[in-house]
């Protein structure tokens, strides 16, 4: 069966099959609160309209979309997180690594799977630490005073960062499904790719080196860790990036996976696609131009650069 394809706009959403000549467009306008879930039984999936004033937002969990963009405007750049978008690295990397450091140190803290779940809601480890720290009560060990702990806690984060860095060279944890093939095709157009992570520079630099490879990694630009004074949800590192790249922000596509990250994503005036991971789930994505699984590649593809086309041509920022 040929794959369908989706013309998207504000007025319109058009289902095509060219093997069947099957076509059905409906005007989003016209269509009544309890009809807004258009099924398209052809391939099993559901485009969900939540406003007509919004853009669409597009749930899928097992079909391919290749959407109609070939007159629209190329993303100026595809802006990536790092931690659960490029790799899902957080339940059995970053949080083994703190673990590990403090088990090192003989803190007597350890963080569990749900735990560490509520800590990703606090941008940068540094920050975690500091917060959990503040919270529970700092370990006996740790200074007394305010610089002191700084100097501290960065001392863990040092060799926390030394630990991930070691998962990573081993390659223990696996680039997420279509992450190669996306940034592959952006590059194949001229289109510019960074990292912007909340994450130690040094260790989302691994990763990129690492399971991306030294090619694509020298066309790849990062920003992490504190090139910036404030932290996701704060827009700021998707800022910087946009007048680092000399690129309108309003010309981005952001990939995420958490509500932080979709927060600093349109907080910078950017078009951000979610890709849940495996602790972001259930989070509430409302506000997301577009959310999937995965990215995916053939044949269990989700989206592709066309798609990021489309948000481009069919949504003002």
């Amino acid at each position: 069966m040929a794959p369908m394809a989706f013309g998207l706009s504000s007025a319109t959403l058009s289902c095509t099959n060219s093997l069947l000549s099957h076509k059905n467009t409906t005007f989003v306008s016209s269509l009544k609160s309890h009809q807004r879930t258009l099924p398209c039984s052809l391939l099993g999936t559901k485009v969900l309209i939540s406003k007509t004033e919004r853009p669409v937002v597009i749930r899928t969990c097992h079909s391919q979309i290749t959407c109609s963009a070939s007159s629209s405007t190329l993303p100026a750049a595809l802006l990536f997180d790092c931690d659960g978008v490029l790799v899902d690295t957080e339940k059995d990397g970053h949080r083994i690594s703190f673990n590990d450091t403090f088990k090192e140190k003989e803190l007597g803290v350890t963080w569990d799977v749900d735990l560490y779940g509520e800590l990703l809601k606090i941008g940068g480890g540094k920050e975690r630490m500091t917060a959990y720290f503040n919270k529970t009560g700092w370990p006996e060990k740790a200074p007394k005073s305010e610089e002191e702990r700084k100097a501290f806690i960065a001392g863990l984060h040092k060799r926390k960062t030394e630990l991930f860095m070691a998962l990573i060279e081993k390659k223990l944890l696996p680039l997420r499904p279509g992450v190669a093939k996306l940034i592959d095709q952006a590059l194949a157009e001229g289109v510019k790719v960074a990292v912007c992570s909340t994450s130690n520079e040094k260790a989302v630099s691994a990763i990129v080196s690492f399971l991306l490879g030294p090619e694509r990694a020298e066309k790849i630009q990062i920003f992490a860790g504190d090139v910036v004074p404030r932290k996701k949800p704060d827009p700021a590192i998707y800022e910087l990036a946009a007048k680092t790249l000399s690129v309108d922000p309003s010309s981005c596509v952001v990939i995420e996976d958490s509500g932080i990250g979709l927060a600093a994503a349109k907080a910078a005036g950017m078009k951000c696609i979610v890709t849940k991971s495996g602790y972001t789930a259930d989070e509430d994505f409302q506000n997301a131009d577009a959310v999937f699984d995965f990215i995916g590649d053939p044949p269990e593809e989700r989206f592709d650069l066309a798609f990021c086309r489309s948000l481009l041509k069919q949504y003002p920022a």
